[in-house]
């Protein structure tokens, strides 16, 4: 049972993601709550996946997100927006976060998305476009250049790790062990110079990868 605590504002917003979450089956929506109730109930809680509004009235979900990611085992954590051009989604996958939802993501395919998350897979919805990209990646070295460095076989990899599939899904599709996948994201963390799958997505975004596939 994958543990979900939804953190926004809007008691509407909340409802709907409990109600459409809860009946996946395997989802458990432990809490839903306002930005200021965040940090305790993820304490009490112990939820796997948050789910958690950009922007609120009451605390900046930036600030929430920075705590829960300081916390000793911080659970995964993906931004709730509105808009996909939001000017913070940059700044929150800066700090760590596993990607963004849209608020109005279809429900069907809500549950897949936290089944990702809770996967170690990455979420960004419905497609990153060239502003979030962009803002994300403002000041680093050109990704061009570094994704040349990879292997076609790492590409292929970097291609699927974008897409949201996890090591072992991965492995499945590729028919590859899950330790070999897990060596292969490593060389493709390294070689990107990034610390991260969510890092590692963008930045095949940005190198036109996911535009490729064609």
């Amino acid at each position: 049972m994958i543990r979900v605590l939804v953190v926004d504002d809007e008691a509407l917003i909340r409802t709907g993601f409990q109600h459409i979450l809860n009946a996946a089956g395997d989802i458990e929506v432990v809490a839903a709550v306002s930005g200021r109730q965040a940090l305790a109930e993820v304490g009490r809680l112990h939820p796997d996946v948050v789910l958690l509004d950009i922007r609120m009235p009451d605390v900046d979900g930036l600030t929430v997100l920075k705590r829960l990611r300081a916390l000793p085992r911080p659970p995964v954590v993906a931004m709730l927006t509105t808009f996909d051009t939001d000017e913070y989604v940059a700044a929150a996958l800066r700090m760590g976060a596993a990607g963004f939802l849209l608020k109005d993501t279809d429900p069907e395919h809500l549950a897949l998305q936290v089944r990702t998350l809770a996967s170690d897979g990455v979420v960004l919805s419905p497609k990153v476009t060239s502003t979030v990209v962009d803002g994300y990646l403002a000041g680093r070295t050109p990704t061009g250049g570094l994704v040349e460095r990879l292997s076609a076989r790492e590409r292929e990899i970097l291609v699927l790790l974008a897409d949201g599939l996890s090591n072992g899904e991965i492995a499945a599709r590729l028919y590859l062990g899950v330790g070999t996948v897990k060596d292969h994201v490593s060389a493709i963390l390294t070689k990107l110079e990034v610390s991260g799958r969510v890092q590692a997505a963008l930045a095949a975004e940005r190198a036109g990868l996911l535009r490729d596939r064609g």
